[in-house]
């Protein structure tokens, strides 16, 4: 399958996403996605703005966009990048929404391969 830019990823919208559910060690599904993304990466709460940084920048300047079709909301992407901090190196898969009516691409959820 060949990659495409996420269309207007250089506006992506991460919501509240990451705070209230993917890095959420609390959140009843979000908090096996924390424990991972701790544990790989060190990435938690207190430096969330790496993983906002690094989706952003994957966002806006990868062409390995995968389009998935519309699932009745919009149009859905795939898009998988490596994230290297000082604890370690991984591949994180993002999943992106372009509504109906919207022009942008918005965070569905992300997770460490």
């Amino acid at each position: 399958m060949v990659g495409v830019k996420l269309p207007n990823g250089d506006r992506a919208d991460l919501g509240t996403k990451l705070e209230d559910y993917t890095l959420d060690p609390l959140h009843r599904s979000g908090r096996h996605k924390a424990r991972v993304f701790e544990s790989a990466l060190g990435i938690t709460l207190r430096n969330s703005q790496v993983l906002r940084e690094a989706l952003l920048r994957a966002a806006a300047n990868s062409d390995a966009a995968i389009a998935k079709g519309d699932n009745g909301h919009g149009q859905v992407y795939v898009l998988r990048f490596p994230l290297a901090t000082d604890k370690g190196t991984a591949a994180v898969l993002s999943c992106w929404i372009i509504r109906r009516g919207e022009d942008f691409p918005r965070l569905i959820t992300c997770y460490i391969l």
